[in-house]
């Protein structure tokens, strides 16, 4: 039940759009394709097990865990400024 000068339904579409947003971005992460040999970033060997577990791995374990490290810290950020990013 949204109130003032919203309409109803106002903040579940809100919400619907926020998730989807989500899913989209997380779809995009997604690697594809054919998985490299080395790694883009340092260009050390990424293991044969590590190729195969991974369809289209680009980069070694130590280059996606920093990346994921930098990509978790800008996520904290909601550009929908929704109260429940204001809230966090």
């Amino acid at each position: 039940m949204a109130g003032g000068w919203s309409r109803d339904g106002a903040v579940q579409d809100q919400i619907d759009a926020s998730v989807k947003d989500a899913i989209e971005q997380a779809r995009g992460k997604l690697p594809a394709g054919d998985s490299l040999v080395q790694c883009e970033a340092c260009e050390s060997t990424i293991p044969e097990a590590r190729r195969k577990a991974v369809v289209g791995v680009r980069l070694c374990i130590g280059c996606q865990s920093e990346l994921d490290a930098e990509q978790a810290h800008s996520a904290m950020f909601n550009r929908r400024g929704s109260k429940d990013s204001q809230l966090r």
